[in-house]
């Protein structure tokens, strides 16, 4: 009997524990706050933008519209029906050189591409023409028909007075976004990448300003708004910015696309000479680089500079060069990386050895022929 007593006075309690739950949530609305109007909070007055933010803000509006968005396609043959469809290949940055509608981007961009377009700040699509291009340097300039008055040009600065630690902007398409812009430094200076082709680029900038895939051919610039880089390749595993990203220095690209524009490639600088294989050095033993043939009438000619012959069945070794302007060469790699910094018409100074003497002789630089 008292067991059943217990057990009816059990819903009363559940009963009461409810009744309190829901008196509290509904008549006392002021012990949980639920049922007072919520207002906005004052707003607290900010005040004036930091002078570098608004240097970014202003910089941006600057030159976002000189920045375009480069995507390109190849014609491939379908497997199956044996027809050429154009695939996606890339996607990426450049940006407008001048008002003749030339654009400047990596050489890497648009690298087998088929067919290329460019879109502008103003969100107009032009078919482009590959022009020029310098896979050593992996720079590219295209041309576009838009007319002048949608040409932004970017402003042109320097490199070769940059100092690590000086705040850089990169403005990009990366991933595809429409133009966002990165902010960084300059980590290093004197880096060097390698280039499609395998050759050396010197000279490159080192920033910690983000850049990811699609940023490249986009520019670097300086906190005055001026281009001093073509971003180029970042060093991740991920292919994701990892805070080292590398960018063409724009001294090069100011020597270089001139030459793009002018005869679709670079002019490069010569002696006149052709030089042994590696091979055939090595059988010899060669530190340096041995002349094997001087074309008649060229500088090296000129400058007295000896290739190799054969006289009464014997081989007679011609000069080897061990060095230009106090640059130790060992090798072909040597000597086109160093023969790269400099220009047509300038005057070298070699150093020879010649029956194991050592001289020097100026050589005045021509073009490649």
């Amino acid at each position: 009997m008292a067991l059943n007593r217990r057990l009816s006075f059990i819903p009363l309690v559940w009963f009461l524990v409810i009744a309190s739950i829901l008196w509290f949530l509904f008549f006392r609305p002021e012990t949980f706050n639920f049922k007072q109007d919520a207002v906005p909070r004052a707003v607290t007055a900010r005040g004036d933008l930091a002078s570098d933010e608004q240097n970014g803000i202003e910089l941006f509006a600057s030159i976002s519209p000189s920045v375009v968005y480069i995507t390109s396609v190849e014609v491939v043959r379908n497997f199956f029906s044996l027809n050429a469809d154009e695939i996606p290949k890339g996607t990426g940055s450049g940006f407008v050189w001048d008002k003749e509608g030339r654009i400047v981007t990596n050489y890497h961009v648009i690298e087998d591409a088929s067919r290329i377009h460019v879109t502008l700040e103003d969100n107009t699509t032009w078919k482009a023409v590959l022009i020029g291009a310098s896979p050593e340097k992996d720079l590219a300039v295209l041309q576009i028909s838009a007319p002048a008055a949608q040409l932004h040009p970017i402003p042109v600065g320097e490199s070769h007075n940059l100092l690590v630690g000086q705040r850089v902007y990169a403005i990009g398409n990366p991933f595809g976004l429409d133009h966002t812009l990165t902010s960084g430094i300059v980590s290093a200076l004197g880096r060097e990448i390698t280039s499609v082709t395998g050759i050396t680029i010197e000279g490159v900038i080192q920033t910690d300003a983000a850049i990811n895939p699609g940023n490249s051919g986009g520019p670097l610039l300086d906190s005055a708004g001026r281009l001093i880089g073509v971003n180029t390749a970042i060093y991740s595993p991920a292919g994701v910015s990892s805070g080292i990203g590398f960018a063409v220095a724009v001294d090069q690209v100011n020597n270089v696309v001139p030459d793009l524009i002018t005869y679709g490639k670079v002019l490069k600088p010569s002696l006149g000479i052709s030089i042994a294989t590696p091979q055939l050095s090595k059988r010899f033993d060669i530190d340096g680089v041995l002349v094997i043939n001087v074309e008649k009438g060229s500088s090296a000619e000129k400058a007295g500079i000896l290739g190799t012959k054969q006289q009464r069945g014997q081989l007679i070794l011609g000069d080897i060069i061990i060095g230009i302007n106090g640059n130790e060469i060992h090798d072909q790699h040597d000597l086109a990386r160093i023969l790269n910094t400099f220009k047509i018409a300038d005057v070298i100074t070699l150093q020879v050895i010649r029956n194991k003497e050592k001289f020097q002789v100026d050589v005045v630089l021509e073009p490649l022929g």
